[in-house]
């Protein structure tokens, strides 16, 4: 069985939300297990927290400065104008992460439709 193997217009939303859950799920689970015998504060639980924070602004950097899709029609000064303000409001709202995102979307749709006309 692979990607094309179903015709029906639901398979592909099927596929990757198995697909991604196993992915994903493992880790949780070995992370709970291993997770509950490490300190808060050691050495190994930090750097684990440093990495996936690294990890994380990698993705987001990529997806604002190298996008796919129509978000590559959108002009770069308005991605990262959008992002940078986005991250502001976050920290002014006492690091609220649906505000800050809701603030960028908000940004980057407005931003679109003065832009285009």
């Amino acid at each position: 069985m692979n990607w094309n193997s179903l015709d029906a217009w639901w398979w592909p939303f099927l596929y990757i939300g198995i697909a991604g859950w196993i992915a994903t799920d493992m880790w949780r689970w070995l992370g709970v297990l291993v997770g509950n015998r490490l300190r808060d504060d050691s050495a190994f639980l930090i750097w684990v927290r440093s990495v996936a924070t690294a990890l994380v602004a990698a993705v987001i950097a990529k997806l604002i400065i190298y996008p796919n899709g129509e978000l590559a029609n959108f002009p770069l000064w308005l991605r990262i104008g959008s992002a940078v303000i986005g991250f502001a409001v976050f920290l002014v709202a006492g690091k609220r992460p649906w505000v800050g995102i809701g603030t960028a979307i908000i940004l980057i749709v407005v931003g679109r439709v003065l832009t285009t006309g």
